[in-house]
């Protein structure tokens, strides 16, 4: 995409599993060519995190590496670490989430790869912070969640902590690292000196908790969970209708009373005790049980359709096939080289009112190992040999 923001931006992704490969996705959505270096033979471990399979290739790995190329080299291998050494003389980027210090055994560390690029920006991703008693443990989502926090406020009033159904430890570790990132290359590119930037799941974890968050350090209450309800705004919940659930979403005074309007509900829209937000919070016990009673009454539709008519934000809950379904504009068709025509969701990020997403397809193992080695500079002999040759000696493998 050479018109894109971040074309002429190369990446050197040494990153694996979910939280470095969401962010160079990021990075490689609005343009940036991303080299994703994986092991030879198995390549990112989440290419074997399934079912769904497609065609032999994981789901999982295709939901953040599109418009990435592979290489499989082998980095502790001396052929296949030059190989990465070279890559990095030419990147902007480097992207890695080693173990503490496993990047600097193998002499791809920071200061080892900038003192043949000044200019380079190196983020790191870690589990948990250098701060840490675990700053020197890998970093897995579940556990994060639980240790920090998010688990707690998470779930039934009456249950037991829940998990968030996607790994969002990850996922926001991998866009606040992309922020970083791009906040160095904008310095570096003006001064010529790169930055180290770092981001760990759990950091990114404590940073999502927001209010929840600010209601102990600045309220200090002790938060609880209140399963599809909200603390501090009521009514603002799940409700089931005559024919399933919808998410009714009141935020202000006038809203509530318009509400109680399409409900019919005359006597509650006046009630002293309901009059304010906060009045409605102190006394949820007693309001929410009639508004419960009035929802039972009507289909989901019939709802969603008076109550836009009034202002009222409410909303359906939908089945991911019925999100595709609706929103037919949220998944980008790639061809992939194996599993033919796919799909992935378009990057969330507008430009110009376009929602820039890479066109290339997630790519299959070492795809592009042989056309990255052309661009290195190797010789077509050396490429063929280094292909043809065991990774035990040359670093290099044909998948």
């Amino acid at each position: 995409m050479t018109s894109a923001p971040l074309a002429g931006v190369r990446v050197l992704d040494l990153s694996r599993v979910l939280a470095g490969p969401y962010c160079t996705m990021i990075l490689a959505d609005l343009g940036a060519e991303v080299i994703k270096v994986e092991r030879p033979g198995s390549g990112d471990q989440s290419r074997a995190w399934g079912p769904p399979f497609v065609e032999g290739e994981s789901t999982y790995f295709m939901c953040v590496n599109r418009g990435k190329r592979s290489l499989a080299v082998d980095v502790a291998d001396p052929a296949g670490n030059e190989v990465v050494r070279r890559i990095a003389k030419t990147a902007h980027v480097v992207v890695e989430n080693f173990l503490p210090g496993g990047a600097e055994r193998l002499g791809l560390g920071a200061a080892q790869l900038r003192a043949g690029n000044p200019a380079l920006v190196y983020c790191s991703i870690r589990g948990y912070p250098a701060e840490s008693a675990e700053a020197d443990l890998p970093g897995f989502d579940f556990a994060i969640q639980g240790a920090a926090g998010i688990m707690s406020i998470t779930g039934a009033e009456d249950g037991e902590p829940m998990k968030v159904g996607v790994a969002i430890a990850d996922i926001t570790c991998g866009m606040l690292a992309a922020n970083g990132i791009l906040a160095a290359l904008y310095e570096a590119r003006a001064t010529g000196v790169g930055r180290d930037v770092s981001s760990t799941l759990f950091d990114a974890q404590v940073a999502w908790l927001a209010n929840r968050g600010t209601e102990v350090l600045v309220g200090g209450v002790v938060p609880e969970r209140f399963g599809n309800a909200h603390p501090s705004v009521c009514p603002y919940q799940l409700f089931q209708t005559a024919d399933g659930h919808l998410n009714l979403a009141v935020g202000t005074d006038g809203q509530f009373r318009a509400f109680c309007t399409v409900a019919g509900l005359h006597d509650e829209g006046v009630d002293p005790r309901f009059a304010t937000n906060r009045l409605r919070v102190e006394h949820r016990e007693e309001l929410v049980p009639r508004l419960a009673a009035a929802f039972a009454t009507r289909t989901t539709a019939d709802w969603l359709r008076d109550l836009d008519a009034a202002g009222v934000p409410a909303g359906p809950v939908r089945t991911l096939p019925e999100v595709f379904a609706y929103a037919p504009y949220s998944a980008v068709t790639h061809q992939h080289a194996t599993a033919g025509e796919v799909r992935t969701i378009r990057s969330a990020i507008a430009i110009d009112g376009e929602n820039l997403t890479a066109e290339g397809a997630p790519p299959v193992l070492g795809e592009h190992t042989a056309s990255v080695l052309g661009e290195l500079g190797y010789a077509a002999d050396e490429i063929a040999a280094l292909l043809a040759g065991p990774c035990s000696d040359a670093g290099i493998r044909r998948t």
